[in-house]
């Protein structure tokens, strides 16, 4: 290569503007968000009586997940040196909200019924689809954590699966027809942490700089 063609090729690089961070989060947030959807109505698809359920107060508050929490989170650890504790507070009102859900439901549900709303009636079934669902949502929120180089891969990647699982939650949250809040708090969270284990895991491996 001559001197000249690699001054010309080092001015090309240079001129080239990579797309702004704030916008590959969008464009990721959207494309897994509709990947969800997609495999939601291709495996499953919405409970029979959505349209009753959704006037009930126990099945809205089931949609309550942590997608706008994360977010910032993740974009400051796709940022190398980025402080991520002013983010991470963000993160702590899902589980407070989830955890005042479940005191007041055992105020309101007698001792003997907590262990029959506790199991609910689709146990394995949240298991499987949760992270199922999730799968393409993860890998997309990987691909975006390559675009920001993280100092932290592998938080990064648990942060990237739990944002994946949480888009997978919500739109799994529409089939599932155990409203309670102790079978959410517990078995969506066992289900999103398998995203998380496995975000942890790639993010370590696709996600280094």
């Amino acid at each position: 290569m001559q001197t000249n063609d690699l001054i010309n090729a080092l001015k090309a690089d240079a001129a080239t503007r990579a797309m702004p961070l704030g916008r590959v989060w969008w464009i990721a947030i959207a494309a897994a968000t509709l990947a969800a959807v997609i495999a939601f109505f291709l495996l499953i698809g919405p409970r029979p009586d959505i349209g009753q359920a959704a006037h009930t107060g126990r099945f809205l508050f089931k949609f309550i997940g942590t997608l706008t929490l994360t977010i910032s989170l993740l974009r400051a650890l796709s940022r190398p040196g980025a402080a991520i504790t002013r983010a991470a507070y963000w993160l702590v009102l899902a589980p407070a909200l989830v955890g005042a859900a479940v005191i007041a439901e055992l105020f309101v549900v007698p001792a003997g019924q907590w262990r029959v709303v506790w199991w609910g009636t689709n146990v394995y079934v949240c298991l499987t689809f949760i992270p199922l669902i999730g799968l393409v949502p993860l890998a997309v929120m990987l691909a975006a954590l390559r675009h920001g180089a993280p100092s932290r891969p592998g938080l990064a990647g648990a942060v990237a699966g739990l944002l994946a699982g949480g888009i997978a939650a919500t739109v799994y949250a529409a089939h599932c027809t155990d409203d309670s809040p102790l079978f959410v708090a517990t078995w969506y969270s066992i289900a999103i942490a398998g995203l998380v284990a496995l975000g942890t895991i790639l993010g370590r491996r696709v996600a280094r700089w």
